[in-house]
C-alpha cells in the first residue's frame, strides 16, 4: 500500500451553474406531476395535519461570482535557483546532449565543474493569488514564493508585473506580494467565522497554469489540523491541483473565506480532499507582514500527545479527549504557569480542545505576551491554569525529571527496573527515574522498550519501584506511563490484566 501525503495545492472549485438550473427544473415539475395526480386525496386529508416534507435544494449558479471575482484572481510565475550536485551519471549528466561524448569528461573537469560539486538550477513554479487592495496587495502561499528570485504577476487582462515579496509565514503558509499598480479590482473578504459544514463554496485559480479556472463543491469540516501545520484548515472537496495553491475560496456570497493550500493525495493530483486557511487566519498574518515586514507566534512551551481511550482510562477522564503534556519546557510560559507532564488540557480561553492538534493551532495564532486560561485535568481533578505567552522564536533548555533512590523488582506491568547510576545520569542529562532493563507482557505490548527511562505512571513522578507498585496497585483497566526514549518523551497506554 502506498502512503498518502500531503501535497501543496491551491483548491479550485467546478461550474455547477447548468446543472443547478435543470436540477431546479426537474425538482418543480416532480412536484406539478405529484399535484395533477392526487387532488381528491388531497382534499379528503385536509382536516388532517400534513407531514412535512424536506425543502427542495437546487445547486447555486456561481457563474455572477466567478464573472464578478474573476478578474482579481492573479496567475503567479515564480523564478529561483536551487544548488544541487552534479553527477556525471546521475539525470543532469544523462540529460545533457553531450554527455556520450568521450571528450566531455576531460572539458568538463577541465573547466572546473567536478563530479560530486554543487551547482545552481534553474528553477520555476506556478501559483495563484488574489488582489486585495486596489493599489496591488496581492495574497497568496508562501510555499508559492518560496527562494523566489524572482515573482512575475500576471492579471486577467494580460498585463504582467513583477511582484515584491513583502513578507511571507511559512508557518500558516501565507505571503503577501505587491505589485505597482493602481486601480485594480478586488475580492471582498469574509467577517467573522460563520463558515458551516456543508455549505457550497467556490474556488478559481491556475491549476498546471489554466487561469481562472473555476471548481466548486461543499465544505467537508471546519478546524482541521495537519501534520506539518499549525492552522485550524477549511477541508473541502473542491478540486484541487497543482497550480491552484494561494487562490480564493468564495461562499455563495462572493466572500473569500479561505486561501486553497494543500491537497490531500497519493498521485500528486486531486483526490478528493483539499485544504485551505481561513481569511481571518491569513488577514491576521497580512496585517504583521504590512506593518512590520515580519511575523510572530505566540508558544506554551509543551509537547502534546493525542488522548486515546487508554489514556482516558488510566486519568478518570470521561471522554478521550483533551491534549495531554509530555513534557513541559524548563523556563518557558508553560513551566512558569505550573503546567506538569501529565496534565491534560480540555480547553483555552473557554475554547474546547478535543484532539491534541487543536491547542498548537490555537496557540500559535495567539499574539506573544497574552495571557489564557487553561482548564486543566491533573490527577482525576479539574484545575484552572493562567499562563502568559512567550514568543516561539525564544529558544529554552528542556525539563529536568526529580531526585531518585535505587531498586530493582519485577511488577505487575511485566517491568524489570532499577535506579540509573551516576554515570547514566551525567550521560542521559536525567536526574530521576527508573531504567526499564527488561519488558514483557502488558508493557511490551504497548512499545515499551529496554532501556527506556519510566519517569512517571498517571502523571505521578516515579523515584523508586514502591511508588509504581502504589500507583499501579490502585489503577483500574489501564495505566499511563511517562517514558524518556533518546531525548524524546513520550507517554505510553498500558492495559492492564
Amino acid at each position: 500500500m502506498s502512503t498518502s501525503t500531503l501535497k501543496r495545492a491551491a483548491v479550485a472549485v467546478a461550474v455547477l451553474g447548468v446543472v443547478g438550473v435543470g436540477g431546479a427544473v426537474a425538482v418543480k415539475q416532480n412536484a406539478a406531476v405529484a399535484a395533477a395526480t392526487v387532488p381528491a386525496a388531497a382534499a379528503a386529508s385536509a382536516a388532517a395535519p400534513a407531514p412535512v416534507g424536506a425543502p427542495a435544494i437546487a445547486l447555486p449558479d456561481f457563474s455572477v461570482i466567478a464573472a464578478h471575482n474573476g478578474p482579481a484572481v492573479v496567475n503567479i510565475n515564480v523564478t529561483g535557483s536551487t544548488k544541487t550536485a552534479y553527477d556525471g551519471d546521475g539525470p543532469q549528466g544523462r540529460n545533457d546532449p553531450f554527455a556520450d561524448d568521450p571528450f566531455y569528461e576531460f572539458f568538463r573537469r577541465f573547466q572546473g565543474q567536478q563530479r560530486g560539486q554543487q551547482r545552481q538550477a534553474p528553477t520555476h513554479g506556478l501559483g495563484s493569488g488574489f488582489i486585495i487592495s486596489p493599489d496591488g496587495i496581492i495574497l497568496t502561499n508562501a510555499h508559492v514564493v518560496r527562494d523566489a528570485s524572482e515573482v512575475v504577476v500576471k492579471l486577467t487582462d494580460r498585463r504582467e508585473f513583477r511582484a515584491k515579496v513583502l513578507g511571507s509565514d511559512p508557518q500558516s503558509d501565507v505571503a503577501v506580494l505587491k505589485i505597482d499598480a493602481k486601480n485594480l479590482p478586488v475580492v471582498p473578504l469574509a467577517k467573522g467565522n460563520d463558515l458551516k459544514v456543508g455549505e457550497w463554496v467556490l474556488a478559481i485559480g491556475s491549476p498546471y497554469g489554466l487561469d481562472n479556472t473555476v471548481t466548486a463543491g461543499v465544505v467537508s469540516a471546519k478546524g482541521r489540523s495537519l501534520p506539518d501545520g499549525n492552522v485550524p484548515f477549511i477541508q473541502t472537496d473542491v478540486a484541487v491541483n497543482p497550480g491552484n495553491s494561494g487562490g480564493p475560496l468564495f461562499n455563495t456570497r462572493g466572500e473569500v473565506v479561505g486561501i486553497n493550500s494543500q491537497i490531500y493525495s497519493q498521485t500528486g493530483g486531486y483526490q478528493g480532499l483539499s485544504f485551505a486557511i481561513p481569511i481571518d487566519v491569513a488577514t491576521k498574518i497580512k496585517n504583521m507582514i504590512v506593518a512590520t515586514g515580519k511575523v510572530v507566534h505566540a508558544k506554551l512551551g509543551v509537547t502534546v500527545q493525542e488522548v486515546n481511550q487508554g489514556f482516558a482510562d488510566s486519568f478518570n477522564l470521561a471522554t478521550p479527549e483533551g491534549a495531554l503534556v509530555s513534557n513541559v519546557e524548563r523556563g518557558g510560559p508553560a513551566d512558569k504557569a505550573g503546567l506538569k507532564a501529565g496534565d491534560v488540557i480540555l480547553a483555552l480561553n473557554g475554547q474546547k480542545i478535543v484532539s491534541s492538534a487543536d491547542l498548537p493551532s490555537t496557540v500559535g495564532l495567539s499574539t506573544p505576551g497574552e495571557k489564557i486560561t487553561l482548564n486543566v485535568w491533573r490527577q482525576g481533578k479539574p484545575m484552572q491554569v493562567t499562563a502568559t505567552l512567550g514568543n516561539a522564536n525564544d529558544k529554552v533548555a528542556r525539563a529536568d525529571a526529580a531526585p531518585a533512590d535505587q531498586a530493582s523488582a519485577k511488577l505487575r506491568l511485566g517491568l524489570s527496573l532499577r535506579q540509573l547510576d551516576p554515570s547514566e545520569r551525567r550521560e542521559s542529562g536525567i536526574a530521576s527515574g527508573l531504567l526499564i532493563q527488561d519488558a514483557g507482557g502488558a508493557a511490551a505490548n504497548a512499545g515499551v522498550q529496554p532501556g527506556d527511562v519510566l519517569l512517571s505512571v498517571n502523571g505521578l513522578p516515579v523515584n523508586n519501584i514502591d511508588q509504581v507498585r502504589d500507583v499501579v496497585g490502585k489503577a483500574g483497566k489501564s495505566v499511563a506511563l511517562l517514558i524518556q526514549r533518546g531525548d524524546d518523551k513520550i507517554f505510553i497506554p498500558v492495559r492492564l490484566g
